[in-house]
């Protein structure tokens, strides 16, 4: 698959491990980081009905 043809996420991901392999950032660092990244943008998503019988998502 060539990546103009690939899905939006995957672009933006090999985007973001471009900038950080320029920028040689460490592995630990990079992580820690995605992982603050990750709970800002799940803030940002629209709630949504769990469709499990529960209420949980297993």
């Amino acid at each position: 698959m060539s990546l103009e043809n690939a899905p939006d996420e995957v672009k933006l991901a090999v985007d973001l491990i471009m900038l950080l392999e320029n920028h040689e950032i460490p592995a630990g660092t990079v992580l820690k980081a995605l992982e603050i990244v990750r709970r800002d943008f799940e803030g940002k998503l629209p709630p949504h009905p769990n469709p499990l019988p529960g209420g949980e998502g297993k």
